[in-house]
């Protein structure tokens, strides 16, 4: 076919002239339609995935709460005490808005201190999987200021958005857990003749949005560009709950109230401290000033708490009385072979004593258990005929074999 004068434009995508399309648009020696558009947007939409509605935000009474959290969490009884108080505090300012207009009622972000795997993010895990609202963790650790290699500061709304299913209102109702706080500190008796970007720096932009702002974030994160689309997050109702181990404390706390470990002048009424949970239970804001958070930091932690070290007693409880207690969870995994596992008190109690040994609280228990009892589930489901296993101490602390029941004659295990 030919035309007179200037052939006219077609779309590069699907072909069609500019006579039969009601817009089409230019580029750089290309052309697409309105309908190529349109068909790419859908397209586009098909791809993004999506996830199931967040059920609604529920708000529970102190008691409540604690009741939750006692069916996961074993012992540090005051500090979920102080936990479930704050919280419903906090979410009373989300459920009665109009008690703003007259008084302003400031956020109750929380600042954990214990040693590690003592449960503080255990404790912020189960409150938000018991409120439905959206839950992120963060280390601290790999935080530093602007425009400096690593995650910025706003990267944990971004973690937190990305969990709220990119529902910008769900994400300003959320939890964020900032763990390894401590390793922010600055510590004037070690200056630096660089730039503190990782310790101080990132303790300023924390600030920013704790204490409340309107962040602008990247959806996908990463940095910032001109051409990125950004999505304000409002920070005024975002939960922080910050926790850290803050090795060193307890000497500033003792050295405060006048009391000694070593040297001359002991004061023995010391030694009723049995841990530093027991001892951070004396913290004051100056003790966490001379440890290097900044005031400002410090100002916007108003509930803290401490968890006290667990004992043989609680570390047993922890193996067997929780919904979710690994004997339970490898109990409920051999029940899917057909076989009954079984634990002796002695074993159990082999357990403990290797985890004190390794100092990392409650998270050596899974590692114990991993290691001890991989070759048996490694031959668990080719058994055939076995009814149930018994795991002794032996196979803790000797790499024994297992006692084996077998199944009743003419009953064969499915593989």
């Amino acid at each position: 076919m030919t035309y007179k004068g200037k052939p006219p434009e077609r779309c590069s995508f699907c072909g069609k002239d500019s006579r039969h399309i009601r817009k089409l648009f230019s580029g750089h020696d290309a052309y697409i339609c309105d309908e190529c558009v349109d068909l790419t947007y859908e397209l586009l939409q098909d791809d993004i995935p999506t996830k199931a509605p967040l059920p609604p935000l529920k708000l529970f009474k102190p008691k409540e709460t604690k009741a939750f959290l006692d069916q996961y969490v074993i012992g540090q009884e005051q500090a979920k005490k102080t936990l479930s108080v704050a919280v419903y505090n906090h979410y009373q300012r989300l459920f009665h808005p109009e008690a703003m207009a007259d008084v302003e009622l400031e956020k109750s972000n929380i600042l954990l201190l214990g040693a590690t795997g003592t449960g503080k993010t255990l404790l912020a895990r189960t409150l938000a999987r018991m409120l439905s609202v959206p839950f992120c963790i963060t280390d601290a650790t790999v935080l530093t200021e602007a425009g400096y290699v690593g995650e910025d500061v706003e990267n944990i709304l971004v973690k937190l958005y990305h969990a709220a299913d990119y529902n910008k209102d769900r994400t300003e109702t959320g939890i964020i857990f900032v763990d390894e706080l401590d390793k922010l500190s600055r510590r004037s008796a070690n200056p630096s003749i660089t730039r503190d970007v990782s310790g101080e720096g990132v303790q300023q932009g924390l600030l920013k949005i704790l204490e409340g702002t309107v962040s602008s974030i990247p959806p996908k994160g990463g940095r910032k560009h001109p051409e990125q689309p950004l999505v304000p997050i409002n920070t005024s109702n975002i939960l922080f709950i910050c926790g850290g181990a803050f090795n060193g404390l307890e000497e500033i706390i003792m050295r405060r109230i006048g009391r000694k470990r070593l040297g001359f002048g002991v004061d023995h009424r010391a030694l009723e401290f049995k841990d530093s949970g027991e001892i951070f239970k004396h913290v004051e804001p100056p003790d966490l000033l001379e440890y290097g958070l900044i005031p400002e930091l410090v100002g916007r932690l108003p509930v803290i708490t401490a968890l006290g070290e667990l004992s043989d007693e609680a570390m047993l409880r922890i193996l067997t009385e929780p919904k979710n207690s690994l004997v339970k969870q490898y109990q409920k995994m051999f029940a899917l072979e057909g076989i009954e596992l079984e634990f002796t008190p002695e074993a159990l109690t082999a357990v403990v004593d290797l985890a004190r040994k390794r100092k990392t609280g409650a998270r050596a228990l899974r590692s114990i258990f991993e290691e001890k009892m991989l070759d048996i589930m490694y031959d668990a489901p080719s058994y055939r005929n076995v009814a149930g296993i018994t795991i002794t101490a032996d196979i803790i602390t000797a790499d024994a074999a297992p006692i084996i029941k077998r199944a009743a004659k003419g009953k064969r295990q499915s593989a």
